[in-house]
């Protein structure tokens, strides 16, 4: 499994996939879809498919794969070494869903929620093996909302190929098991290998599981929030745990709007708007020696003006 295309740029969404075995493009296949890392604060969201003959159904089966949850990382990792050997007869495609591509989702102006971003994503893979001539007929899902109402939606979506959505699938159906393990297996690489785009030093890597409950998480999310550009891009900023956290520790921000002069709000308040912070120092060009500007403005040479 080559990453090196995600992290190169982990801002954005990533799609990795096997070769496709001659044999899928020729016999009726089924395929699996599951998803990990839906619930962390940290890191990306994965979706994996795995696809293989019906025929070879109980090929796989005797792979022993397994729900990711079930299992130690090691297991993990032996099982997706087991399916790659399988590799004439089963093919996988992953979507890595960066933190920065699921928040911006969130929170844009038209509502876009998690469930809807989890369904155009397993459409989009689901549609990648059909377009890559896989022969699906059976596809398996572990559901996202009532199963029966996306069951109908992938249905209508793919007229001609019989769907099954099931809570749990990824226990209930060997292919489902599998493309959980690709896409859990994808995700512990990642978080694990993490390239920060920020210059933060020597990163403290004990962030915990990531979900939000975990004490090492919120440890990690408090030491690493900046007062005024909030977290670094391996944070969903969606989430509520880390909006609680930016509302009550970070800098109140006040943006000018058509009603009210920003500035005058802010000082009303006693704080500080967001201009304040690109303006130029009331001493002029001496600025206080123990303040250090911040990585925002030298990465790209921005200085104060004392008029424009």
């Amino acid at each position: 499994m080559d990453l090196s295309p995600f992290e190169a740029n982990n801002s954005f969404s990533c799609r990795l996939a096997s070769q496709i075995p001659d044999v899928c493009r020729t016999e009726d296949c089924c395929l699996g879809v599951d998803e990990a890392g839906r619930g962390p604060v940290l890191g990306p969201m994965v979706y994996g498919i795995c696809f293989c003959p019906v025929s070879k159904k109980e090929e796989l089966k005797d792979l022993k794969v397994a729900d990711s949850k079930t299992l130690t990382e090691a297991e993990r990792e032996d099982l997706f070494q087991k399916l790659d050997e399988a590799k004439s007869y089963v093919g996988w495609a992953l979507q890595i869903l960066s933190p920065n591509t699921i928040s911006t989702s969130m929170l844009q102006r038209t509502k876009y929620n998690l469930n809807a971003l989890s369904h155009d994503t397993a459409i989009g893979l689901i549609q990648y093996a059909l377009d890559s001539g896989v022969q699906l007929k059976e596809v398996y899902v572990d559901t996202v909302g009532p199963a029966d109402k996306y069951e109908d939606k992938l249905s209508q979506r793919f007229p001609g190929i019989k769907v099954t959505v099931r809570p749990k699938a990824d226990s209930l159906f060997p292919i489902v098991s599998a493309a959980s393990i690709c896409a859990k297996v994808a995700r512990d690489r990642v978080v694990k290998g993490w390239n920060f785009a920020e210059d933060l030093g020597d990163v403290d890597t004990e962030y915990g599981s990531g979900y939000p409950n975990d004490p090492k998480t919120k440890t990690w999310l408090l030491k690493y929030l900046d007062p005024v550009f909030g977290y670094p891009q391996f944070v969903r900023f969606s989430w509520s745990t880390a909006q609680t956290l930016m509302d009550s520790k970070a800098v109140t921000v006040h943006w000018e709007d058509d009603d009210e002069d920003g500035e005058k709000a802010a000082q009303r308040k006693n704080n500080r708007s967001m201009l304040s912070y690109f303006s130029a120092s009331t001493e002029g060009n001496d600025h206080n020696a123990t303040h250090q500007t911040h990585r925002f403005f030298t990465e790209r040479r921005l200085k104060s003006l004392d008029a424009l």
